[in-house]
C-alpha cells in the first residue's frame, strides 16, 4: 500500500470520482521557467489562509496556500475544460488519446489525473508513469508537478533519468524519459508496478517510444486492468488512431493568436538573416524575449559569439542583450530564469535564447514574445554501411514548425519570422517528423529486444517498420554475454569493452573511458580569443597514446580537486580555469558510479588501477579492440546463429547468410599527411582537431577511433594508436579473412605472415572455439 486511505475513499471508485470530478486537483504545463517555483507574494497568502485547508489525500497534510494559487493558474490552462470527459474515458477504456498542443497543459495536467483515478481504487494495479523523450523535462515536469500537487519531490512525485533516480518504490506519479521505462522492461516485461502507463510527446518519434508504442499493444492484452494514455499533436492522430484502432480522441483547442510573419523570396544567408533581425528586435525597444531555432550546434556557437560582441556595442538605454545558449542534447544547458535578478537589475534585460530542433520543448516561459525560425535542421542520419553518420541538412517538419508557434504561448503581441516562405512550408516540408527508428542505428534496439525474449523484431507491430528491420530471423537467440551486455546502458560496444577489461585488469580504466564518452564533451565551447589559453591548459592533460587515455587524465584530475577542494566553486573554478565542462565531468562521475555499481552487482572481476604503466595501456587498447569487434558462433546441429551483434539475413536450405555490421572502427594514415582511410570501407577522415595528435602535430599511422561523421569535415573523433600487430593479435580470423581487398589488408597479410608459429597457431585455436563454421558457413561481409 503505497498511501494510507482515509474511510471516504473506500467507497465505489466510480460514484466518488464522479462526486468529486469538479474539485479533483491537477496540474498545468504553465509557460514557466524551470526553476520559477519560488514562493507566491506574502499579501496573496494571507488571503489564501483564509480559506478552509482540505486535507491532502496523497500525503494525509493540509494542502498549503501555494497549492490554492497554482490550483486557480491550471483552472486557466486550455486542457481544463476536458478534464470531466478525460476522467470519463479513462474509466470506461483501456486506451485514451490525446491531441492538443505543446502549451495546453496535458503534460504535468493528465499525469495528475491518472493518479487520482490510481488513488480511488486503493493502487490496487500500481502507480502512474509518465514517459518524456528529454530528460530536462522530465526532472522540470517532476518538480513543477510536485509543487501543483504539495507533495515532496522523490517521495509521491519523482522522475528517473539516466543515471539519477529521484523516486521510491512508494512514489505514485513516477516522471522518467522513454529509453527508462524501456529498460525497465527487461526486468519487468509487463511493467506490473504501474496501473497507468501515460506515454508523452510520441509526436517526437524517438526510438524508444516507437518501441514502447509496438510492446504495450502486447502488454494490454495480457493486463486488461492497465491503462495506457498517449499525447500526441494533432498531426500524429490520424496515424495512431488507426494503429490503435477505435480508440477515445479527447481533442484540446486552443486559439494561437499569434502572428506568422513569411520571407518573401527565395531563402539567402539564413544565417546573416538571424543576426540581423535580432538587433532589429532589439532596436525596436519592443519588449519581450527572443528564442531562435538555428539549424545545428556550431551555428549556436558562431552566432552566441557574434551577438555577445556586438550586443555590448549597443544603446544601454535599449537594455542588457542576454544571450542564453540551449543545447537540447546536454542536461547542464538549460533555459534557466532571471526573474529574481531582473528585480534587483534597474536595467532591462532581453533574453535571446539559441537552439535546435528538440530545443522546443525546453522553452518554459511565458516572457517570449519573439520566435525566429530558420526552417531547416541538421540531421544525423546512421549509414549501416559504412557504421557511420552522416550530417544532413534537409527542411524541418510542418509539425515542427507548427510547435515553434506554440512557444509564444496565447500571447496576441507575439510574432514568429519564418526565414521561408509560405511555398517552402508547403511543398518542402513534410507533415510529420522522421520516425528516429528509420534513422539511427539499431545495434541498441537490437539487444534490448533480445533481452525481453522476443523471438524476432517482426513479433513486434512497430508504428513504422525499421527500413532493414527484414534482416532479422526470429531464430536468433541472445547469449549469456550477450544477457549481461544488456545490463550496461551503454551502447553495446562500450558494454563489450568493459566486459573484456575484466580479462586484461583494467577494469577501472576502462569504466572511466566508457563514461568520459557517454558523457557530453568534457572540453568546453571556446569563446573567440581563447583558442590558445585553451590549447595550453589542455596539453598538461595530453597522453601519448590517445585521446582515450587523454579522457582518463582529464577525469583523474577533476577527480583529485574534488577531493582536496572545499567547496562545489573551487571545483568549478578550476573547471573554468582550465576550460573544461564541469556539468560534463559530473555526469561523467555519476554515470561511472552507476557502471561500477553494476559491475559489483553483477560479480565480476575488478582490479586495482594501474593506469601509468605500459602493461596497462596495452591491456586498455586490447580491451577496446575486442569491444569493437563481434562474435559469432554457429550451431551446426539446428543451422541456428548464436549472436549479439550481428543481423541475421534468412536461411534456405541450411545455407545461411550472414550480414556484419561492422563494429570496428579502424583506419590507416595513406599518404602520411593525416587522410585516413576506413580499414572496412573507402571513406577517408581526418583526425579532428582537438584530438591530442592534432594538437602535438603528431599523425600515428594506424588509429582506433570512437566516432565518425560524414558531413562538410569528416573527422575521426576520440582516438588512439594502435599497432597493427596488435590488432592481428586480436582480430577474430573471419573478420580478417571478409575484409575487402586494399593495401591496409595487404600490410596486415605481411604482419600476420611475420607472427610466430605458436603465435598462428594459438590464434586459430581461439579462433575455432569462438567461431566454429565451416569455410562455406563463414560470415561474409554485404
Amino acid at each position: 500500500m503505497m498511501v494510507e486511505m482515509n474511510a471516504s475513499c473506500l467507497s465505489s471508485p466510480l460514484d466518488k470520482m464522479e462526486e468529486d470530478l469538479e474539485s479533483l486537483n491537477s496540474s498545468s504545463e504553465k509557460c514557466y521557467f524551470p526553476e520559477s517555483l519560488d514562493s507566491s507574494d506574502g499579501d496573496e497568502e494571507g488571503i489564501l489562509a483564509c480559506e478552509d485547508l482540505e486535507v491532502n489525500p496523497f500525503d494525509g497534510l493540509p494542502y498549503s496556500s501555494r497549492y490554492y494559487k497554482l490550483l486557480k493558474e491550471r483552472e486557466d490552462l486550455p486542457i481544463w475544460k476536458e478534464k470531466y470527459s478525460f476522467m470519463e474515458n479513462l474509466l470506461q477504456n483501456q486506451i485514451v488519446i490525446i491531441s492538443g498542443d505543446a502549451k495546453c497543459g496535458k503534460s504535468s495536467q493528465v499525469p495528475q489525473w491518472c493518479a487520482e483515478y490510481c488513488l480511488s481504487i486503493r493502487y490496487e494495479h500500481g502507480g502512474v508513469v509518465c514517459t518524456q523523450v528529454h530528460k530536462q523535462t522530465a526532472v522540470q515536469l517532476a518538480l513543477r508537478v510536485a509543487d501543483e500537487m504539495d507533495v515532496n519531490i522523490g517521495h509521491e512525485v519523482g522522475y528517473v533519468i539516466p543515471f539519477e533516480n529521484c523516486s521510491t518504490s512508494e512514489t505514485i506519479l513516477r516522471y522518467c524519459t522513454d529509453d527508462m521505462l524501456q529498460r525497465e522492461m527487461m526486468s519487468s516485461p509487463f511493467l506490473g508496478s504501474y496501473g497507468v502507463i501515460i506515454l508523452d510527446d510520441t509526436q517526437e518519434r524517438s526510438m524508444a517510444t516507437d518501441v514502447l508504442l509496438g510492446l504495450l499493444k502486447g502488454v494490454l492484452l495480457a493486463r486488461p486492468e492497465l491503462k495506457l494514455i498517449i499525447n500526441s499533436s494533432p498531426h500524429l492522430i490520424s496515424k495512431l488512431s488507426s494503429y490503435y484502432g477505435n480508440v477515445p480522441l479527447i481533442e484540446v483547442k486552443n486559439k494561437r493568436p499569434a502572428e506568422v510573419v513569411y520571407l518573401s523570396g527565395a531563402q539567402k544567408e539564413p544565417f546573416q538573416s538571424v543576426l540581423r533581425l535580432i538587433f532589429e528586435i532589439h532596436q525596436s525597444a519592443e519588449k519581450g524575449d527572443i528564442v531562435v531555432f538555428l539549424a545545428c550546434e556550431q551555428d549556436i556557437e558562431k552566432a552566441y559569439e557574434i551577438v555577445c560582441q556586438e550586443g555590448s556595442n549597443l544603446n544601454p538605454n535599449l537594455g542588457e542583450l542576454v544571450v542564453v545558449p540551449l543545447y537540447p542534447k546536454e542536461k547542464c544547458a538549460l533555459f534557466k530564469p532571471s526573474d529574481e535578478t531582473e528585480k534587483r537589475c534597474q536595467v532591462y534585460q532581453r533574453r535571446v535564447v539559441l537552439t535546435t530542433s528538440s530545443g522546443e520543448s525546453l522553452i518554459w516561459s511565458n516572457t517570449v514574445k519573439f520566435v525566429i525560425d530558420v526552417g531547416v535542421e541538421r540531421r544525423k542520419v546512421y549509414n549501416p554501411r559504412i557504421r557511420a553518420n552522416s550530417l544532413v541538412t534537409q527542411p524541418i517538419s510542418q509539425s515542427q514548425a507548427e510547435t515553434r508557434k506554440q512557444i509564444l504561448g496565447s500571447s496576441s503581441s507575439g510574432k514568429l519570422f519564418c526565414l521561408y516562405s509560405e511555398e517552402f512550408a508547403s511543398k518542402d516540408m513534410r507533415p510529420l517528423k522522421p520516425a528516429e527508428m528509420q534513422e539511427a542505428n539499431l545495434t541498441s534496439m537490437v539487444l534490448f529486444m533480445k533481452r525481453i525474449d522476443i523471438a524476432g523484431l517482426g513479433h513486434c507491430n512497430f508504428l513504422n517498420r525499421p527500413d532493414y528491420l527484414a534482416a532479422l530471423d526470429n531464430d536468433g537467440n541472445l547469449s549469456e554475454f550477450g544477457i549481461i551486455m544488456s545490463e550496461f546502458p551503454l551502447d553495446p560496444q562500450l558494454s563489450k569493452s568493459i566486459l573484456a577489461s575484466c580479462e586484461f585488469d583494467c577494469v577501472d580504466e576502462m569504466l572511466t573511458v566508457a563514461a568520459m564518452v557517454t558523457a557530453p564533451n568534457c572540453l568546453s565551447h571556446l569563446p573567440r580569443g581563447t583558442e590558445e589559453a585553451a590549447l595550453a591548459c589542455w596539453k598538461s592533460f595530453l597522453h601519448p597514446e590517445g585521446d582515450h587515455f587523454t579522457l582518463i587524465n582529464i577525469y583523474k584530475a577533476y577527480q583529485d580537486v574534488v577531493l582536496n577542494s572545499t567547496s562545489e566553486r573551487c571545483v568549478e573554478k578550476w573547471c573554468h580555469d582550465h576550460f573544461l565542462n564541469c556539468c560534463a565531468l559530473r555526469m561523467a562521475d555519476v554515470i561511472r558510479a552507476e557502471l561500477l555499481e553494476i559491475i559489483k552487482r553483477i560479480e565480476l572481476p575488478c582490479t586495482e588501477p594501474a593506469f601509468g604503466s605500459k602493461e596497462n595501456a596495452l591491456n586498455i587498447k586490447k580491451a577496446l579492440l575486442s569491444g569493437y569487434f563481434m562474435q559469432a558462433r554457429m550451431d551446426k546441429a539446428t543451422d541456428n546463429v548464436d549472436f549479439t551483434h550481428f543481423m541475421y539475413l534468412g536461411q534456405s536450405d541450411r545455407n545461411l547468410s550472414l550480414r556484419m555490421i561492422l563494429l570496428i572502427d579502424i583506419a590507416r594514415d595513406v599518404d602520411g599527411s593525416g587522410n585516413y582511410l576506413m580499414l572496412t570501407h573507402k571513406q577517408v577522415a581526418q583526425l579532428h582537431p582537438l584530438s591530442s595528435y592534432s594538437i602535438t602535430k603528431k599523425m600515428p599511422e594506424w588509429v582506433l577511433f570512437h566516432k565518425f561523421s560524414v558531413s562538410e569535415n569528416n573527422y575521426v573523433r576520440i582516438t588512439s594508436e594502435i599497432s597493427p600487430e596488435l590488432f592481428m593479435q586480436m582480430a577474430p580470423q573471419y573478420y580478417f579473412s571478409n575484409l575487402p581487398p586494399s593495401e591496409s589488408k595487404d600490410i596486415l597479410q605481411q604482419v600476420m605472415d611475420h607472427l610466430s608459429p605458436i603465435s598462428t597457431m594459438k590464434n586459430e585455436q581461439k579462433m575455432c572455439e569462438t567461431c566454429p563454421e565451416t569455410t562455406e558457413q563463414r560470415c561474409s561481409i554485404q
